[in-house]
């Protein structure tokens, strides 16, 4: 568990809405203790009477009141009373006995994580207890690594950090998960060891006898009122939409239909997740990712069904819709060509032009383009222009040179990769 304290923000002019209802009901179900911060007190229609009222039927009753809840009134935006609430939060924890000792070895727990380009894999850690140093040996989950630098939240780089203080960590093996504990251990022998276990551990969890299943397979199944478990691996651009796109998925219930959830990691679709699908009948959902090109034929080879979306609802839609044995058609993505961006022109009035070569197929106007960065994909939408020789032109082939400008979309780097396809329906 990260949270020790939470504040609860109500505005004082709106009062107690959905989200603050489930704020409370997240802080109930970590046992961890509450206070309210009645925000915009400075505005002519607020009502902080009406804040506490409202509260207290949901169990939060003022020490005024009688209660055991602590209400401050603030203006963040006129850093009104803000010191009061540091000075309750801090009241809060002396209460709580909150206490750490920062002079044993640093653990805590991984809140973020990413992979960077130019620094490889970087883990936003919380310590909890300890001291974290530059050079520490780490541990956290299945992977390990030398704690290369530190960085804390101001972006500057640190030599160590103490009890309750965020800071990013570069020099891990690869990207651990968001939630997974960390550790420090003496000797790189040992990370390898613990390492080495929990990964053995979690082979043999997935491993046995699986036939591979798709969603179409999932509805035919439950219209035949048979019982199936439905294994699923997500690949995502960052540690939080996976997390997200993970508790969404576990909470999907439907009778006669299992949810497992066996492999979830940051990067682009590779073929070890495609072996690991083929080998534990799972499906793969990719959310701002795309497969790697040796992934995608991979899979093509075993049959295992790779699902790619940039919206969380329309993921839960079809899995759900699959779960009632009521999938909509499927529509399959057709490569119609790629494109390598080598040259950036900003050209006054137009806009941004990229210079590209194009690797394989053909662009054309209007057609469906994917923008990815280092196996990300950071734009979906449609080329709004092809010129060759500053001329607009339909078409342009493969092994030519050509500008492209996309719709609505500025934000192209020298060395991102177009991928063109058309959305075509797919056959069951």
């Amino acid at each position: 568990m990260v949270t020790d304290i939470a504040v609860i923000v109500v505005a004082a002019d709106d009062g107690v809405k959905p989200q603050t209802v489930e704020a409370i009901n997240h802080a109930r179900a970590a046992n961890v203790p509450m206070l309210v911060a009645i925000n915009k007190i400075d505005l002519p229609n607020a009502n902080p009477e009406k804040v506490r009222k409202e509260l207290s039927e949901l169990g939060l009753v003022p020490e005024e009141w009688g209660g055991e809840t602590i209400f401050v009134e603030i203006s963040a935006k006129n850093k009104t009373n803000l010191d009061d609430l540091l000075e309750m939060i801090l009241l809060v924890a002396d209460m709580q006995e909150l206490k750490a000792n920062p002079h044993t070895r640093g653990n805590g727990v991984v809140i973020e994580s990413r992979l960077d380009k130019g620094r490889g894999p970087v883990a936003t850690v919380l310590i909890k207890k300890g001291t974290l140093k530059t050079g520490d040996i780490i541990v956290a989950g299945d992977v390990h690594g030398r704690a290369r630098a530190l960085f804390n939240d101001r972006g500057k780089r640190v030599k160590q950090a103490t009890p309750s203080q965020p800071v990013e960590v570069v020099g891990l093996s690869a990207v651990p998960s968001a939630g997974e504990e960390f550790l420090v251990v003496d000797q790189e022998k040992t990370a390898h060891q613990i390492t080495a276990e929990r990964i053995a551990r979690q082979r043999a969890r997935i491993a046995g006898p699986v036939r591979r299943l798709t969603l179409d397979d999932l509805a035919r199944r439950i219209e035949e009122d048979k019982i199936v478990e439905l294994r699923v691996i997500i690949k995502g651009d960052v540690h939080g939409s996976i997390e997200a796109l993970r508790e969404a998925l576990e909470k999907l219930e439907e009778e006669g239909v299992k949810m497992r959830i066996i492999h979830s990691g940051v990067g682009a679709i590779s073929e070890s997740d495609v072996m690991l699908a083929s080998a534990s009948d799972a499906i793969i959902i990719g959310f701002n990712v795309r497969p790697s090109s040796a992934a995608k034929k991979m899979a093509e080879q075993e049959g295992v069904d790779i699902r790619l979306y940039r919206v969380i609802y329309k993921a839960l839609e079809d899995i759900s819709s699959a779960m009632r044995g009521l999938l909509e058609p499927e529509y399959e993505e057709v490569d119609k060509g790629s494109a390598e961006v080598r040259e950036i022109f900003r050209i006054p009035k137009v806009g941004v032009v990229a210079g590209c070569y194009v690797v394989e197929g053909e662009v054309r106007r209007n057609q469906n383009v994917r923008v990815i960065r280092d196996g990300v994909i950071v734009h979906d939408g449609k080329v709004s222009s092809v010129r060759r020789f500053k001329e607009d032109v339909r078409s342009v082939s493969a092994g030519f040179e050509c500008g492209i400008m996309i719709e609505n979309f500025q934000d192209i780097n020298k060395g991102d990769i177009l991928e063109f396809y058309t959305r075509e329906t797919k056959a069951r």
